[in-house]
C-alpha cells in the first residue's frame, strides 16, 4: 500500500477562481506574506515588505534568469495560423511546442523574415526545431534578439489572458541578467530595487526555466514521475556560500532550491537539473524557503511538502485561501522558516 505522500491525489485542493492572481499588485512588495516557523508552529499574517524581520541575517540566493519572450505566431505553407513557444536549445536544435498541426519538414513562417522548420515529433507533443532568417541558420543568441521584436511574453496558461505591455517589466525581475526561461522565478518577483538592496548578503545562480515547471503530475505513484530538466549554472563565489556549512542559506523560489539541492547532492556548476523534491526527498541544504502559492498536484507544492509534510502543506494552503491570499505566479508568498 502507498503511502498517502506517495500518491498524486493526496495534493489536491479546491481553489475559488477568483483567488488565482491575473494581475501582479503594485508596488512589487505590498503582496501578502505568510510566513511559517516551523519550530514554534506559528504562523504570522504579513506584507512583503517586512521580509527582512524573520530572516535578515541570512544569505539570499536568487535565480537571475532573464524571461524570454518565447510565444510567437505565424503561418505554415498552407497558410494555416500556428503558434509557437520556445521551451529551450537543445544540442544544435530547438525544443519548442505549436499549436497546430505539424509533421516533420513542415516550414513555418514568422514576421522578420524568421522561419522554423521541424525536424522532430516527440512522445511529450513537444519538437525539435531549427530557426532560420533570411535562409541562414541562427542560434539562440541572434533568436532571442529576434524574439524581443516579434514574441510575446510566455504567461502560464492559469493566468488566462493575453500578455500586455505591462507584463514585460511585471513579469520579469528586477535583476533578470541571463535570456533563457519561458517562466519567471515568481517568488523574485516581489523584490524591489530598494529591498534587494537592504539585503546585505545575497548571491546568485541561474536556472532557465522551462515549460516543463507547468506540467502535471499524470501518474498515481509520483516516484513515476518523469521530471523535467532544466539548465543551470552555479558561480564559484555562490558555491562557496554553499558549501559553507554555517551560512543560513534563504532559497528564493523552487527553482533556487533546486539548483542549491541538485549542487548539494552533486558537486555540479552547470549541466542539467532534474531534481525532484517530495516527502521522502527532502532538502539537505537549503534552511529557509520563499514561494508562491502553487497549483494543485503540481511537482512544486510537493517541494514545499519536502519542507514542510504534505499534511501541513495543505493546512497552511487552506489558510491562505480563508485569508484570501492571491494564488499562483502573480499571487502573494509564503516564506517557511
Amino acid at each position: 500500500m502507498n503511502s498517502p505522500d506517495l500518491l498524486v491525489n493526496s495534493y489536491d485542493y479546491f481553489l475559488p477562481k477568483e483567488l488565482i492572481a491575473t494581475y501582479p499588485v503594485t508596488p512589487r512588495d505590498s503582496a501578502k506574506l505568510l510566513v511559517y516557523d516551523r519550530k514554534t508552529d506559528k504562523i504570522t499574517h504579513t506584507i512583503f515588505r517586512n521580509i527582512l524581520d524573520f530572516i535578515g541575517d541570512s544569505h539570499f540566493i536568487f535565480n537571475d534568469t532573464k524571461v524570454v519572450k518565447a510565444r510567437i505566431f505565424g503561418k505554415k505553407e498552407t497558410g494555416g495560423k500556428i503558434e509557437l513557444l520556445l521551451n529551450r536549445p537543445f544540442e544544435d536544435k530547438f525544443l519548442v511546442y505549436i499549436r497546430g498541426k505539424v509533421k516533420i519538414g513542415t516550414e513555418l513562417f514568422f514576421d522578420k523574415n524568421l522561419k522554423a522548420i521541424v525536424f522532430q515529433l516527440n512522445d511529450d507533443g513537444s519538437r525539435l526545431v531549427k530557426f532560420y532568417q533570411n535562409d541562414e541558420e541562427i542560434d539562440f543568441i541572434k533568436l532571442v534578439d529576434v524574439l524581443n521584436e516579434i514574441g510575446h511574453i510566455p504567461l502560464p496558461p492559469y493566468i488566462n489572458r493575453e500578455d500586455e505591455s505591462l507584463d514585460e517589466n511585471e513579469y520579469q525581475t528586477v535583476f533578470a541578467q541571463k535570456p533563457g526561461a519561458v517562466a519567471a522565478p515568481t517568488a523574485s518577483l516581489h523584490f524591489t530595487d530598494e529591498l534587494l538592496n537592504q539585503i546585505e548578503n545575497k548571491s546568485f545562480l541561474t536556472l532557465h526555466v522551462g515549460a516543463g515547471t507547468f506540467k502535471p503530475v499524470e501518474v498515481e505513484n509520483i516516484l513515476e514521475h518523469p521530471m523535467h530538466s532544466e539548465f543551470f549554472e552555479i558561480p564559484e563565489d555562490t558555491a562557496k556560500i554553499l558549501d559553507n556549512k554555517e551560512i543560513k542559506i534563504t532559497a528564493v523560489g523552487t527553482t533556487a532550491t533546486r539548483t542549491i539541492e541538485y549542487y548539494a547532492r552533486e558537486k555540479r556548476l552547470f549541466g542539467e537539473c532534474d531534481l525532484f523534491l517530495h516527502p521522502q526527498n527532502r532538502p539537505i541544504r537549503v534552511n529557509h524557503l520563499l514561494t508562491n502559492f502553487h497549483l494543485p498536484k503540481s511537482t512544486l507544492i510537493m517541494l514545499v511538502s519536502a519542507f514542510i509534510g504534505r499534511e501541513k502543506t495543505l493546512e497552511l494552503y487552506d489558510i491562505a485561501i480563508k485569508e484570501k491570499y492571491r494564488f499562483y505566479s502573480y499571487g502573494d508568498a509564503m516564506l517557511i522558516i
